[in-house]
C-alpha cells in the first residue's frame, strides 16, 4: 500500500489525500478543468472532483439532490435513487474556514457505459461543499459499480472510508483558483 500524502488538485490550489493506487484520467484522456478524475488501477471505481457554479437557488439537503440528478441527467442515467442525504460535520472537514454548508449522500443511478446498451445499477456517495463566498459548489462523487470477479488483492477495491478521507483532507491552497473576489 501507497503511503499516505496530499496530492496536488488543480494544478495546486487544493490537494487531498487520495486512495491507493489513485490513476489521474486526466493522463489517459482529456478531463474538463473544473474536474479531477481518478480510477481505480483494477476496478471500475472512480472518484470525481468537480468545481461548480453555486446553485444558489437550492438550499440544504435539496442541493444535494440537485447535484445528484444532474449528474444522472449528464450521464444519460434511465433511473436515479437518492438513499440517503446527511449533513456533514464542518468541524471534520479541512475547508471548515470556507464551506458554509455540507451534505453526504448515497444514491444509485442505472447508467449505460459509453459504446454499451445493458445499462447497471451504479452506486454513488458524494460530499456536497457549499463555498459561498467564492460562488462554488465543491462537488465529489465516489462512483462504485458493480464488481467484475474476484478483486486482485494488490490493490483492493476503495471503500467508504477512503472517500471520507478525501473529503475531509481537501485543503484550498490558492483561493485565485476563483477569480478574482
Amino acid at each position: 500500500m501507497e503511503p499516505t500524502r496530499n496530492f496536488p488538485l488543480f494544478g495546486g490550489a487544493f490537494s487531498a489525500i487520495l486512495p491507493p493506487g489513485a490513476i489521474d484520467v486526466s493522463d489517459l484522456r482529456p478531463v474538463p478543468d473544473n474536474q479531477e478524475v481518478f480510477c481505480h488501477p483494477v476496478t471500475d471505481q472512480s472518484l470525481i472532483v468537480e468545481l461548480l457554479e453555486m446553485q444558489a437557488h437550492v438550499r440544504g439537503e435539496a442541493a444535494a439532490r440537485y447535484h445528484f440528478e444532474d449528474v444522472g441527467r449528464v450521464q444519460g442515467a434511465r433511473t436515479v435513487h437518492v438513499l440517503s442525504v446527511q449533513p456533514l460535520c464542518l468541524e471534520n472537514l479541512s475547508l471548515r474556514g470556507c464551506c458554509q454548508d455540507a451534505w453526504f449522500l448515497s444514491g444509485k443511478q442505472q447508467v449505460a457505459k459509453e459504446n454499451q446498451q445493458v445499462a447497471k445499477d451504479v452506486t454513488l456517495h458524494q460530499a456536497l461543499l457549499r463555498l459561498p463566498q467564492y460562488q462554488t459548489d465543491l462537488l465529489l462523487t465516489f462512483n462504485q459499480p458493480p464488481s467484475h470477479g474476484p478483486e486482485n488483492l494488490s490493490c483492493p477495491p476503495w471503500s467508504l472510508g477512503n472517500f471520507e478521507q478525501l473529503v475531509t483532507s481537501l485543503t484550498l491552497h490558492d483561493p485565485n483558483i476563483f477569480g478574482p473576489q
